[in-house]
């Protein structure tokens, strides 16, 4: 994008517009996705710690959501909705 400085009467000095280019978001857009990927990759780096531990978090996270729907799957609906009555009763029982 070119632009020129323009000042005015009372010494405030604007940027004016001068062509705009079809291309210049989509040249704004990389930009900004580029540094966003670098701030990532920086911050990966930092902190190798935390990166383990959310890696770790997530992935057994992921492990129990797969076990519940493989349980879910082998129990069949009636005897879900079984369990799912009786989980509701026993914490009822606790309030």
């Amino acid at each position: 994008m070119v632009d020129e400085i323009v000042e005015t009467k009372d010494g405030l000095k604007l940027r004016k517009l001068v062509s705009l280019k079809t291309s210049t978001a989509k040249e704004y857009q990389d930009a900004m996705l580029n540094r966003v990927e670098y701030f990532k990759d920086e911050n990966q780096k930092k902190s190798q710690f935390n990166s383990t531990v959310q890696n770790t978090v997530v992935q057994a996270l992921s492990t129990i959501l797969e076990l519940k729907v493989q349980v879910d799957k082998s129990l069949g609906e009636e005897n879900l909705k079984k369990v799912h009555d009786f989980i509701d009763q026993f914490l009822l029982l606790g309030l």
